[in-house]
């Protein structure tokens, strides 16, 4: 007996005595399915935005840094059960939620040649105080997934200088002031023209993203920026 068949019989026997179960509907999953069902992987508000030249997160990131391409796998509406994709992830010690949305969601980018041209992927970063206290990152899992499926490198040249507060209950304004000076390049050198990809979980005002993109930009002019992320929300 192979130990690929082995390794089979015991995931199955461990479904038995834990199923897993859709983190939408509860459903029992079946072999093949991960995280969701196919029912609610099927009726998951895909944004597709990434078929547009310029996009709604071209449009919310538009400034002095020019994007190049963009893309977010589905949308973020505040009552929906898939927004808490975003916070098990992002808060509940689940990070393993993010990476396996990232890998679902690079396998549908594919065919789209999105990730043609594209050197190394940054995740947006954590200062290391709130690393240590929150235990991951994960916009890294999200990296991670994305090259799992497309084998581009994850780097770490992007880094936080400082901590800032939470950016939930802020305004668009409070958000871009927020976020204004905190992250930094460690060897702009080794971006050189590159076609860099960067990471978040959820654009909101996109003040984040915005403020990444900046600090690439201002600290290698000649690296191509494009970023991706899991969700996106519809600004009233």
């Amino acid at each position: 007996m192979g130990w690929t068949r082995i390794k089979q019989w015991g995931n199955d026997l461990l479904r038995i005595i834990y199923p897993e179960v859709c983190e939408i509907c509860g459903t029992s999953l079946v072999t093949g399915e991960k995280i969701l069902c196919l029912n609610c992987d099927l009726n998951m508000p895909r944004t597709k935005v990434h078929n547009d030249n310029f996009n709604i997160i071209h449009q919310r990131l538009a400034g002095s840094t020019p994007i190049n391409k963009a893309a977010s796998f589905f949308y973020y509406y505040k009552e929906s059960d898939y927004a808490t994709l975003i916070h098990q992830a992002k808060y509940n010690n689940r990070p393993y939620i993010a990476y396996h949305l990232a890998q679902k969601f690079a396998k549908e980018l594919i065919g789209s040649n999105f990730f043609d041209g594209i050197d190394i992927i940054l995740p947006v970063p954590l200062h290391f105080l709130k690393l240590i206290k929150r235990g991951y990152n994960q916009s890294v899992a999200i990296a991670k997934g994305i090259s799992a499926i497309t084998a581009i490198p994850v780097g770490d040249n992007l880094y936080a200088r400082q901590q800032h507060s939470t950016q939930t209950r802020k305004n668009s304004y409070e958000r871009w002031v927020n976020a204004q000076g905190i992250y930094a390049v460690k060897n702009p050198e080794e971006l050189a023209n590159k076609h860099v990809l960067i990471i978040d979980d959820v654009i909101t005002t996109g003040a984040t993203l915005l403020a990444c993109c900046n600090a690439i930009h201002q600290a290698e002019p000649t690296a191509t920026i494009s970023v991706l992320s899991l969700s996106v929300t519809h600004l009233q």
